[in-house]
């Protein structure tokens, strides 16, 4: 959820750049890192012949895109830190690449900008609820990092307004229904070929920003919101946090999603130095929590086995030939965590996101969290 006055001035360099085509930037510095609204061009990442890392390490700070109002995963506070799932894993690549989670300038991006964003080197990694899509990996020109959330679109409904409306329903409950989403996304694609493969007829409305979705549906003016079921339970939690009345009753469906939405970190393509970085900082999130290694007892277990000794710096570590300090990953647990404890922290303790009999597991426990031997 956005929040009123950590991005007040953001917002309006925003509009100011829409309006007048100028290339402005509003920046709100606290807490050790900064939140930037990006409105324009600019050369703030990768340079002529050099890869993305030697650049990062040259200017001392990580530029990563974020949403910045998507609940659990990037919102921006008043104080203009950026809290969330994805905004730990930006903390993690600060740390492994210059040794300080703190230094990371988050760039706040609607879906419709991120892509352009990354291309025109405004930011140096993108990590926003981002599915991986054939298009997006070719056309569009990305690469992808490993999927850090497996999520699935759903849909979100008031049964006061659509009675009968239950979690095992489907696309024949919204027929002849305004649907709200944001525009630019995979979302917004699924649910039109949904509707027409099932043969019903919605008024389809997108927004910017998905917070203008969720107020047109309190409103009234949309009958079902549609995105990630994270997202969805994330907002629901929310407004019902918020007290908004009837929140409670509001009926998130199908059970099964419809669709597969693989999030993670995004790079620009033909950067394979610097990928090969953010791929390993996901991979050692999952392998420290294979292993029980955790930011509080790292000291302790960093050598409990010869693949976490050279993960962690030890004897036979490989960092250093990949362009890091031979302990970047232990900085990476020790400052920001393994997989489980980022998870826990944004989305299982303040949403009630469970990771049991999901795929967001480690491959051990039956989910598809699977990383590469560290040697």
């Amino acid at each position: 959820m956005l929040k009123r006055f950590a991005l007040l001035f953001a917002v309006l360099a925003l509009v100011a750049a829409a309006c007048g085509g100028g290339t402005t930037t509003a920046t709100t510095q606290a807490q050790g890192s900064t939140t930037t609204a990006a409105t324009g061009g600019g050369n703030a990442g990768q340079e002529t012949g050099k890869s993305t890392l030697d650049v990062v390490k040259e200017r001392g700070e990580l530029k990563c895109g974020v949403s910045g109002s998507a609940v659990g995963f990037s919102e921006t506070q008043p104080d203009g830190s950026v809290t969330g799932f994805d905004a730990d894993y930006c903390r993690a690549i600060a740390a492994a690449v210059l040794g300080d989670a703190s230094k990371v300038e988050f760039r706040a991006l609607t879906a419709a900008e991120r892509f352009e964003a990354l291309k025109n080197n405004e930011i140096d990694v993108l990590v926003r609820n981002t599915t991986w899509t054939q298009s997006r990996d070719s056309d569009i020109g990305m690469d992808f990092a490993p999927t850090t959330y497996y999520d699935g679109q759903q849909m979100m409904g008031d049964p006061a307004r659509l009675p009968g409306l239950t979690p095992d329903s489907g696309f024949e409950a919204i027929d002849g229904a305004t649907v709200c989403t944001n525009a630019g996304t995979t979302t917004e694609k699924n649910i039109t070929e949904g509707a027409k493969v099932a043969g019903v007829k919605i008024t389809l409305e997108t927004v910017e920003n998905f917070p203008e979705a969720m107020d047109k549906f309190k409103a009234g003016t949309c009958d079902i919101l549609t995105t990630d079921g994270s997202g969805l339970y994330g907002n629901r939690a929310a407004q019902i946090k918020a007290g908004t009345p009837g929140a409670e009753n509001w009926v998130i469906f199908p059970s099964s999603p419809i669709s597969k939405e693989p999030l993670g970190p995004v790079t620009r393509q033909n950067d394979s130095k610097w990928h090969d970085v953010v791929d390993w900082v996901v991979f050692t999130t999952f392998i420290a929590e294979e292993h029980n290694v955790t930011s509080a007892n790292i000291d302790q277990t960093k050598d409990d086995t010869p693949e976490l000794t050279r993960l962690f710096g030890g004897e036979g570590e490989i960092q250093s030939k990949m362009g890091l300090a031979p302990d970047a990953f232990y900085q990476v647990i020790k400052q920001v965590g393994n997989y489980a404890e980022i998870f826990e922290r944004n989305l299982t303790g303040p949403l009630g996101l469970k990771r049991e009999g999901s795929l967001n597991r480690l491959w051990t426990q039956g989910g598809l969290l699977y990383a590469p031997p560290a040697r």
